[in-house]
């Protein structure tokens, strides 16, 4: 390949399949399911046959087997439709199954993954508390051994999928050593005894998409129940990540083109002083930036997603992907609603939803202030090294 743009026919012929199915089975409802935070079950169980709730899952468990670059352009293409829908796929996908597929012991992935990449159940993952967002290692829910059982006691916040996934993957303290060295983690199923989910949040945007607290209390689960060895959890968390801010990304641009495309053809077709907008110096100083920062979010998310891939390292690489493409996104969201004027503030066009929506991917998996920090130590540390 010349570029890190450039697709094969194979990635073209996916990317077109997900393309069609977003734009005439989730688009129609998106607005639908904003207006009223509703999760969209209909549209979930229509993705399973397609294979996309198992992109990334070999055959051998009922997956799809295919790359990581094709679920990014998945998530990019499902997120032109709806921001809620990319982010339940996204969730489902890489914080919840893939963490089974990469730490978990043969029994443990035979036993769930089938019935996540076939759709049969849906997947949530398990990190943030009220108290421990950004500093992580800061988690208090503990799990405690009793036998061949742990006893897990606390609670997660901001849950993705939480009121309708099946599999929960999430982190307890089991020792006291500091930071995230005494942070595990384990499988925990729906209707585990202990186990409840609390309340859902109302939120500004992404509101389609599921979203409330889980609760331990006594919680028992058995001891195979652990996922990775003990004591790694924090560090395997990290390393899932380290995937997931490339998802991020992929909404971003997703989102960022969907605006795009609206305050483009905005400014082709209004008039104003005797001439389309368009043609106007202040408009197309916005277009130029807006293009400007898709066309960079895009050779950051799709490159990034190729380093992975190809097993490089990438988790610097990652954050600046999430970072820029995350902020680029709002900046294109606003322009878009400032081209189109009192139109753009109006629920009756999408951009207001839009703006709304990318919010969230400056906060989720890692705030910007945080890809500043991960991004900045690595360059010194490297610096140092050097």
């Amino acid at each position: 390949m010349s570029v890190v743009t450039d697709l094969s026919e194979e990635e073209k012929l996916f990317r077109d399949t997900v393309r069609e199915f977003a734009r005439a089975e989730i688009a129609p409802i998106a607005a639908e399911i904003d207006e009223t935070s509703r999760f969209p079950t209909e549209t979930i169980e229509k993705m399973a046959p397609l294979g996309l709730l198992g992109i990334l899952i070999p055959e051998e468990y009922g997956g799809a087997g295919a790359s990581l670059f094709s679920y990014i352009l998945a998530i990019e293409e499902i997120a032109y439709a709806c921001g809620s829908t990319a982010l339940t796929l996204a969730a489902h996908t890489s914080l919840a199954t893939l963490p089974i597929l990469q730490f978990g012991t043969g029994e443990q992935k035979m036993r769930y993954i089938p019935d996540l990449a076939s759709g049969r159940k849906l997947g949530a993952f398990g990190l943030t508390e009220s108290h421990a967002g950004s500093d992580a290692g800061g988690t208090r829910t503990r799990a405690v051994k009793d036998g061949r059982r742990w006893i897990l006691n606390g609670s997660k916040c901001y849950i993705t999928n939480a009121s309708h996934a099946s599999i929960f993957v999430v982190t307890a303290r089991t020792s006291d050593a500091p930071g995230g060295r005494g942070i595990s983690s384990f499988i925990v199923e729906r209707g585990a005894s202990g186990f409840s989910v609390g309340k859902k949040e109302d939120k500004l945007g992404l509101r389609g998409s599921d979203t409330a607290e889980i609760l331990f209390e006594d919680c028992v689960v058995p001891e195979e129940s652990l996922l990775g060895k003990e004591g790694e959890g924090f560090r395997n968390f990290m390393l899932t990540l380290d995937g997931g801010r490339i998802g991020i990304g992929a909404m971003a641009l997703g989102i960022s083109r969907a605006a795009f495309l609206v305050a483009a053809r905005h400014a082709n077709a209004r008039k104003a002083f005797g001439s389309t907008i368009g043609s106007l110096g202040a408009i197309q100083e916005k277009i130029a930036d807006m293009a400007a920062a898709i066309h960079a979010s895009r050779l950051l998310v799709y490159d990034t997603a190729r380093r992975r891939e190809a097993g490089l390292p990438h988790t610097r690489e990652a954050s600046i992907t999430k970072l820029f493409a995350s902020e680029a996104a709002y900046r294109v969201t606003k322009d878009a609603i400032q081209i189109l004027g009192g139109n753009g503030y109006s629920r009756e066009y999408p951009l207001e939803r839009f703006y709304r929506d990318v919010k969230l991917l400056e906060i989720g998996e890692g705030t910007s202030e945080i890809q500043r920090i991960v991004i900045a130590r690595s360059v010194l540390e490297e610096l140092v090294e050097a």
